[in-house]
């Protein structure tokens, strides 16, 4: 028997009815097969939160002012933010980045010095960042994770906080798939029905200013990305070359994981996403890589929120697994 064919094997024969633990069992057998046993078990587990600020968030695509990202920072560097409180209610330990951020913080212990500029340039005109600074966001991605990795981390998942992302995130699906741009974009963090028509004409402008444009992730990234959407993508292809369980959460950090995919498909063996956003683009998004998210929340904050809370239904997936009885060991006959 193959590996896959023994757990499959294990997870039938647990006293229940064959496949009565729905996608709590595909998500243990997932998980099995990652880390290459019949025994898995979750260590450690990190969300690392990139922050970073963007120009074009300066064109008006968004209801909150750009220096809401570094005040976020502040917020979850004193533990106010959701993230703060789903990572401490679930064991998680929460890794916050600076990739780019329009601000210049203090020296804090809870703080990772990522900062590659202080924030990308508007797209609208120009490339929101050089290839210098896009294959360096990148690097420093894939450099935190195999830091935490080092700890002993197996499970991991990310999130960002960037005012604007939800504009760069749309054009990222929108080149990569090719698919219209209206279909990509939504509400952000919340902008009415004009401002959200607003956000739509600058981003068919900057797409058509920046027509030349192959669907080449790297150079889709350089010219529409943010530094956190560059790191996370670094972050996920590192994650999966460290054979470490993937939580994907929501549409920013589906949006680099598509870039990390496109550069390397394999790691979609190791993705787990988490949940569907209430962002427009986000289903649709999904349905492109042909994925099927844990939780529908209606979610939309980013932060990696979806990951934190989606996170105990992968250890009830490995604890079925782990400790419940098969129908032999319990005496409870089969059908």
């Amino acid at each position: 028997m193959t590996l896959q064919e023994q757990i499959q094997h294990k997870i039938n024969n647990k006293t229940k009815p064959l496949g009565a633990l729905g996608r709590l069992e595909a998500v243990a057998l997932q998980i099995a097969l990652i880390q290459e046993t019949l025994t898995p078990n979750l260590v450690k587990p990190h969300i690392v939160v990139f922050a970073a600020s963007h120009g074009i968030a300066n064109e008006g695509v968004s209801a909150y002012p750009s220096e809401v990202t570094f005040q976020m920072v502040l917020n979850f560097l004193n533990g106010g933010a959701a993230i703060n409180v789903f990572t401490k209610q679930n064991d998680i330990e929460l890794a916050l980045v600076d990739a780019g951020v329009d601000h210049d913080f203090e020296p804090n212990e809870k703080l990772i010095n990522a900062k590659i500029n202080h924030g990308t340039k508007s797209f609208l005109n120009q490339s929101a960042m050089t290839e210098e600074e896009c294959q360096q966001a990148i690097e420093k991605g894939k450099e935190i994770v195999k830091n935490i990795s080092k700890t002993g981390c197996n499970v991991i998942g990310f999130g960002e906080m960037g005012i604007g992302n939800t504009s760069s995130a749309a054009v990222i699906m929108s080149k990569l798939f090719d698919i219209r741009i209206e279909d990509c974009v939504g509400k952000g963090t919340g902008v009415n029905p004009d401002q959200y028509q607003n956000k739509v004409n600058i981003l068919q402008k900057a797409i058509s200013n920046h027509a030349e444009v192959s669907p080449d992730p790297i150079q889709v990234l350089q010219i529409f990305g943010g530094f956190e959407i560059a790191m996370m993508c670094g972050a996920f292809l590192a994650a999966a070359e460290e054979k470490m369980v993937l939580m994907v959460d929501g549409f920013i950090a589906s949006a680099a994981f598509l870039c990390a995919f496109q550069l390397n498909p394999t790691i979609k063996d190791f993705a787990i996403f988490c949940h569907q956003s209430e962002e427009k683009g986000h289903q649709l998004l999904l349905e492109k890589l042909n994925v099927k998210p844990l939780l529908n929340l209606d979610m939309r904050l980013g932060e990696g929120t979806g990951c934190a809370v989606a996170y105990p239904l992968l250890k009830s997936a490995v604890a079925f697994l782990n400790e419940m009885a098969s129908f032999e060991s319990a005496g409870v006959s089969d059908k």
